[in-house]
């Protein structure tokens, strides 16, 4: 995906007086192709005002600043205020920052996923607090009668050494309103060696809230007159409910009222049928669950399950692919030819996102319209959403926008807004709906499973000649070759590009259970796969890893495709890392052992080496990883940015350890933490992060630095053990060595 990050001609800035003085600047900007081209379309209304600029700038002297995009803990809610007070020139502490309510037409584009929030944002908003400094310099050098030129700015006051005066913004605030707005695409920006506010480590504007308890997540809303209610859902995906027992449960203390919800659609990421409680407490609701009979329409796949799932796959293999994804040379010639060759067949499971704040929604269906308060990753999307399965106009929906506890890409999924939305309606009261943790993980939108069939080969100066991958993964429940969400993959993966001769080849099963995108999808998976096989090639070779796929990237075409992989970003982070790991040097013990891995993902290049030790017995232990990312020219903020990356490798050996999701029937077989495990403080390693700067924009840090920590850490286990990891989990594998 590529993201066109220039200001297109629908940029503008709009300025407004704020009602009790002062200015209010509220940039119109196309954030590019990604910006969703509809946004730009939308009309602002000459009249407006209400909070929805991004500055507001008051005659008292306050400062607010808007954050226009979902908190879920990657430090947006910081990150992109940072880009605004950069180019205000004013200090970070002297601004409170106010998190935007959900809309799109002044706020452009508002979603956390993709990593995307860097390079959409970098330069418009950057371009918003240049503008309104440039105005508030404009109105000073009026008032003074001097030339603007010979103005600056420090810390939100002007100064005109000359004639020695200086006024502040908000005493210039009036008088900038009455000025025309600039052209944003030719306001200056700030040499990046005046930054003072970019480039140094800021906690996040939440962090006191979030220790102290207070309230601040989708969770923690209360409306006036809120009910509380639970969602019964079949347990097979996509079934619905035929009868239960309502007036039993209807009639128990607290219990407002019971009633059986019919589907919305037939598309698992809409509104499914259920059974839906409304009470005066989540607990009282809970209760009554226990002693609900509902009897459900299980629907058309209530016969699979992952054992089905891994046999299709065995019968896959053993035919030709159903379709070719690319094709290049003679591989069979290749292998012919090749001084050897190795095979193997590598299989990951499915995962649940388990996000620590289970799904919730607080929605208040009203005659005059809709409000939401949802901890969301996609707002317009469930504003969608909602709007289409109630039937009401987008227009009449607010959402608010709550911090997210956990997102990981689960809540770019809306089921719960639009269950809440449907349950408050049909009660006729704001209603707080609230999943209980078995809920979240069995009704989850999965990172799905599947199955590659490997062959390569290697010339007898150790270099790759030949690579072919027969790849079995999902289509949708009824048939057909387009893949799931997350479940697929292009001819490109890494590294299609530097083989001579290569075969990539697909085929499908139909599947039932819903998947979606966790964090880095489609690499979390693909990442262990290929980067495991090379490292079988490079033994195979007997040359070192790193030096294997140094020569692997010495192969790729100078010019990448579009978007493609840039092999100078990628040697430059895999040099670094083998420096600072000290790869080649470092003695170590029996049963420990080093593994690399790189990976280039949502436009971020990572290459990570994870040491580890296996005792005898096979209890493993991860000790150290380092990491070494390219993400551009500048990191805007270090402390989202480490705290970026050390999230992401925790997460990728959480995942590797012992996630997986199991069906039998079509249900989900795991549906807490007691099955569905997280990693432990204990487990978490020691993670040294470096970053190598480079002369391009710069892109996000969410999700890069997942992929490569699952196979560099199976690579590690088989230096230590000899054992090759070719099945996750890994607590389903014997390390044990003698």
């Amino acid at each position: 995906m590529t993201i066109d990050t220039t200001l297109g001609r629908r940029s503008f800035l709009k300025v407004s007086a704020l009602a009790g003085g002062g200015l209010l600047l509220g940039a119109w900007l196309d954030f590019g192709r990604d910006g969703v081209a509809e946004a730009a379309n939308a009309p602002l209304a000459p009249d407006e005002f209400t909070p929805n600029a991004f500055i507001r700038i008051a005659s008292s002297g306050a400062i607010v600043v808007m954050a226009k995009n979902p908190e879920v803990g990657q430090g947006i809610k910081t990150m992109l205020p940072m880009l605004i007070a950069e180019e205000l020139d004013v200090d970070f502490s002297a601004i409170t920052i106010e998190q935007a309510m959900s809309d799109e037409s002044k706020y452009g584009r508002q979603v956390a996923g993709g990593s995307t929030a860097t390079p959409v944002n970098w330069e418009p908003l950057r371009r918003a607090g240049a503008a309104g400094r440039q105005m508030l310099v404009a109105a000073a050098a009026q008032a003074w009668g001097v030339p603007a030129a010979e103005c600056t700015t420090a810390s939100g006051v002007v100064h005109h050494r000359a004639s020695n005066r200086q006024a502040t913004y908000g005493a210039l605030a009036n008088a900038a309103a009455l000025l025309p707005a600039p052209d944003l695409a030719s306001v200056t920006l700030k040499n990046p060696r005046d930054f003072r506010i970019i480039g140094k480590a800021i906690g996040g504007v939440d962090n006191h809230k979030v220790v102290t308890g207070q309230p601040l997540f989708g969770i923690d809303v209360s409306v006036p007159g809120m009910l509380h209610a639970m969602y019964v859902k079949c347990p097979v995906y996509g079934g619905s409910a035929v009868s239960a027992n309502l007036d039993e449960v209807k009639a128990m203390p607290g219990i407002r009222n019971v009633f059986i919800v019919q589907p919305g659609g037939t598309v698992l990421s809409g509104l499914l049928g259920g059974v839906a409680i409304v009470a005066d407490s989540w607990w009282l609701a809970k209760t009554a669950r226990e002693k609900l009979v509902v009897t459900w329409n299980e629907g058309a796949t209530a016969q699979q399950g992952t054992a089905s799932f891994k046999a299709k796959a065995t019968e896959l293999f053993a035919q030709a692919p159903q379709r070719s994804l690319k094709a290049v040379g003679d591989v069979n010639a290749a292998f012919a030819a090749a001084a050897k060759t190795v095979e193997a067949t590598y299989e990951y499971p499915f995962i649940a996102h388990a996000t620590l704040e289970p799904q919730n929604c607080t929605a208040h269906v009203r005659a005059d319209g809709i409000e939401i308060w949802a901890p969301t990753q996609n707002p317009q999307a469930g504003r969608a959403l909602v709007a289409k399965t109630l039937g009401v106009a987008e227009k009449d929906i607010a959402i608010h926008m709550m911090r997210s506890g956990g997102g990981f890409g689960r809540r770019l999924n809306n089921d719960y807004m639009v269950e809440a939305a449907m349950i408050s309606k049909l009660a006729g009261a704001p209603v707080k709906l609230l999943w209980s943790r078995e809920d979240d993980i069995r009704h989850d939108f999965y990172r799905p499973g599947g199955f590659h069939k490997l062959k390569g080969a290697v010339d007898a100066s150790g270099r790759l000649t030949a690579w072919q991958n027969h790849f079995v993964s999902f289509s949708s429940a009824g048939g057909g070759t387009d893949f799931v969400p997350s479940a697929g993959m292009d001819g490109g993966e890494f590294p299609a590009l530097a083989a001579p001769n290569l075969s990539i080849g697909v085929s499908t099963m139909p599947l039932g259970v819903p998947t979606g995108y966790l964090r880095a999808p489609g690499s979390n998976a693909l990442a262990f796969v290929m980067e495991s096989f090379i490292d079988e090639l490079a033994h195979a070779a007997a040359v070192d890893p790193i030096t294997f796929r140094l020569n692997l990237l010495d192969a790729l075409p100078a010019e990448p495709p579009r978007g493609g992989m840039v092999a100078s970003r990628m040697r430059g982070v895999l040099e670094l890392v083998k420096e600072k790991s000290g790869w080649g040097t470092r003695r170590l013990r029996k049963g420990s052992g080093m593994g690399v891995a790189t990976y280039f993902s949502h436009r971020g290049y990572f290459a990570e080496v994870v040491e580890v030790s296996v005792s005898r017995t096979g209890v493993l232990t991860v000790t150290k990883v380092w990491a070494a990312g390219d993400v551009g020219s500048q990191i805007i903020n270090p402390s989202g940015a480490i705290n970026q990356v050390e999230g992401s490798v925790i997460d990728g050996i959480g995942e590797a350890l012992s996630q997986e999701m199991t069906f039998a029937g079509g249900r989900a077989q795991q549906g807490n933490f007691n099955d569905f495990t997280l990693i432990r403080m204990p487990q978490v390693p020691r993670i040294e992060v470096h970053f190598r700067l480079t002369e391009n924009p710069p892109t996000g840090m969410g999700e890069p630095a997942l992929p490569p920590v699952v196979p560099a850490l199976c690579n590690a286990i088989f230096a230590a053990t000899g054992k090759r990891v070719r099945t996750l989990p890994l607590s389903r594998q014997n390390l044990r060595w003698a």
